[in-house]
């Protein structure tokens, strides 16, 4: 099953990209009008994050994030056969000479990211750095087995490294010990277990759950950390604007990185909503629903805090 997807992917990857753009106008009026793909979760979402918006203007995002979605299911296709020049061509990295600077010096580097613009195209990073520098990002396991081999060959052909969550701090220390440093990119915006929700950020007008791993690895490691601001200029071209947050993360508050993150993503999302990922289910968890699940109070102090 595996190399039958793979041929039909491969093969329709190899059509010019503006045929996918066609497709994908195609798709956006059969998911939005036809499907209405996950349209209710996208509506609340919407609406609960800017509250003073006018129902006109919740609409308008709304059919453009539908439109971008489409956008991005295109050009990840697409990324399966694009050459190494086309993607240098329409996935720019600004400032990334700050992050070379401090692989050279002898420092790791942690990047945070969001489900915003095309993140698929970050694993293009490698590109962009000196030869023989390393460059891994964390990923979580689709359950379809076809399509997780399918998306870590994609994330993989510009020399991106792909570590399981469960192992990456164990390979990153190994690096370390190696003298071998790294750029290693974590998407931060995802839902934590339960037992992971130590730190409730207000984000885009909720109290919001969130992994903190990166933030930790960060300080065990002593790395530098940046934020990707990305923005798209226009169809089919990205650029990744290089933000440092902070050059010795251990001298920090607790907590101090993961709520700079979600403040530069805030930043980010509200400059043009339409390219971040409202389909997914962010705010499933609330706290009400954490202190319900640790109805001891000790319990959920020893939870929460923890970094």
């Amino acid at each position: 099953m595996y190399y039958i997807v793979y041929i039909f992917w491969y093969a329709l990857s190899l059509l010019p990209l503006w045929v996918h753009y066609v497709i994908s106008d195609v798709l956006y009026l059969v998911i939005y009008y036809l499907i209405g793909y996950r349209r209710a979760i996208v509506r609340k979402n919407l609406t609960t994050s800017f509250p003073d918006k006018s129902e006109v203007e919740i609409r308008e995002i709304e059919r453009g994030f539908y439109h971008w979605f489409c956008d991005y299911i295109a050009e990840t296709v697409k990324m399966f056969s694009m050459s190494a020049s086309e993607m240098r061509r329409r996935m720019k990295f600004e400032g990334i000479e700050q992050v070379c600077q401090d692989l050279d010096n002898g420092k790791g580097v942690t990047v945070y990211l969001g489900h915003y613009c095309n993140w698929e195209w970050i694993s293009s990073l490698p590109l962009n750095l000196h030869a023989g520098a390393t460059a891994s990002q964390l990923y979580h396991p689709i359950e379809n087995k076809v399509f997780d081999r399918l998306f870590l060959r994609s994330r993989t052909r510009f020399g991106a490294i792909s570590l399981e969550m469960k192992e990456a701090f164990n390979i990153l220390r190994g690096w370390e010990k190696e003298g071998r440093h790294s750029v290693t990119g974590y998407i931060s915006d995802q839902v934590p277990g339960y037992s992971s929700m130590h730190y409730w950020p207000t984000f885009l007008n909720h109290e919001t759950p969130t992994y903190t791993g990166a933030e930790r690895i960060a300080r065990l490691l002593k790395t530098s950390v940046y934020y990707f601001d990305i923005t798209r200029p226009r169809r089919g071209y990205y650029v990744a604007k290089v933000v440092k947050i902070c050059d010795n993360p251990q001298e920090l508050e607790k907590f101090a990185i993961t709520e700079k993150f979600y403040r530069l993503l805030e930043e980010s999302i509200k400059r043009h909503p339409e390219y971040w990922l409202w389909s997914h289910n962010r705010w499933k968890r609330q706290w009400k629903d954490f202190v319900e699940y640790f109805p001891d109070e000790h319990e959920r102090k020893r939870i929460l805090n923890k970094l």
